[in-house]
């Protein structure tokens, strides 16, 4: 077997790590427990560098290197994966000499990627599953949050239960609602800074963790709804906290279109329903309506209903009787939702197999990035 040279042991200080060049290939060297070791480095799942994972011991006493994207894990010595996996990373061999590193040339072990049966996460990666031509899929989507001992009156939500039940009377839709506040899911964890490829549809972190709360979204908002109507109160003169923490989770598929030029959201429509005791409706109504376009919603004549009694209108405890007797509600609700059903229903019978989309654009380092504001 033949040795390469690939570094001196002095740039690899104990307990670290490094990615080098060895002809073509890239392998990551560790230096633990006095030993140094090599593996390949892109990880088996979707080419994370491993030179930028942790390394930790186990349960089984083990050093595994954790991939920084999805958290596929592999033995520094072995390359396999941890007990109840059958992947095996690239194993390389290693001679020390005279204060050099040297690598084999060809892997001790060849990587093998096992085939994952019983993926938990297969209906949102097979987008073949979608909405049908004749459906009518209303998903109503409410930001408010409250305790979910101390239930309390909700403007938005209580505008947004009525527009779903006007879909179903006017319409005969099919409805689902979705609290946002009953959803178990971790914020946007940044994967897209580490590198555009590791913000992966689905979601990183759903790759990571099958029972996250957001693919609750994922699924009704991608694979299931034609319409989202989304229901947000005013909180200083924004949209909800709990609507920035779902929006910054679906960059996973803006960033589909960017850095892929694939498109998942097609022939959907979004409106939206604001209310709350601060002024401020026309800017959140146009927060949300620069994000929903970029997922690639499509918007009716008048997509909103706005409700606020002002800056100064201190007596909260009045707000949600003034608001359930308003006529303008009442009336606006109805309308939306008429706009909305109706452009849908026309949208969903255009060809959108070739959408014109925002292309990425390349860096000055020769790297793909997308445009700004989006990360």
């Amino acid at each position: 077997m033949n040795y390469i040279p690939v570094i001196a042991l002095s740039e690899l200080p104990a307990n670290s790590s490094k990615s080098v060049r060895q002809g073509q290939k890239t392998i990551t060297l560790f230096h633990y427990d006095g030993v140094v070791t090599a593996l390949g480095t892109a990880c088996l799942h979707m080419g994370g560098d491993l030179g930028q994972g942790c390394v930790q011991k186990l349960e089984d006493g083990e050093l595994y290197v954790t991939c920084p994207w999805h958290g596929w894990q592999y033995n520094l010595k072995t390359g396999l994966a941890p007990a109840g996996y059958q992947d095996r990373q690239a194993v390389y061999g290693v001679q020390v000499e005279n204060g050099m590193i040297r690598v084999s040339e060809e892997p001790l072990s060849p990587a093998f990627r096992a085939v994952h049966e019983n993926d938990p996460l297969a209906d949102l990666r097979n987008l073949d599953y979608q909405v049908t031509p004749g459906s009518l899929n209303v998903l109503g989507i409410s930001t408010t949050n409250m305790n979910r001992d101390l239930p309390r009156p909700s403007t938005s939500e209580s505008a947004l239960q009525a527009a779903l039940d006007f879909a179903v009377s006017e319409f005969g839709a099919s409805v689902r609602m979705i609290r946002i506040r009953d959803l178990d899911f971790r914020h946007c964890e940044g994967y897209y800074s580490r590198h555009e490829q590791a913000c992966t549809w689905p979601c990183s972190i759903s790759e990571m963790d099958p029972g996250d709360g957001m693919n609750e979204i994922y699924r009704s908002m991608v694979l299931w709804a034609d319409v989202v109507i989304l229901a947000t109160p005013i909180r200083w003169g924004n949209a909800s906290s709990l609507y920035y923490k779902m929006a910054e989770r679906l960059n996973t598929v803006q960033n589909q279109i960017t850095i892929n030029d694939r498109v998942i959201i097609k022939n959907k429509v979004a409106s939206f329903i604001v209310t709350g005791g601060q002024d401020n409706v026309q800017g959140v109504v146009g927060q949300l309506n620069s994000f929903f376009t970029d997922l690639g919603f499509t918007f009716p004549p008048f997509n909103f209903v706005g409700w606020s009694r002002g800056w100064i209108a201190e007596d909260t405890e009045h707000n949600f009787e003034r608001f359930s007797r308003s006529r303008y509600v009442k009336r606006s609700i109805k309308e939306l939702v008429t706009n909305t059903l109706k452009l849908v229903m026309q949208i969903k019978q255009m060809d959108v197999s070739h959408l014109q989309t925002p292309k990425p654009k390349i860096s000055e380092a020769g790297t793909l990035s997308q445009p700004e504001g989006t990360s």
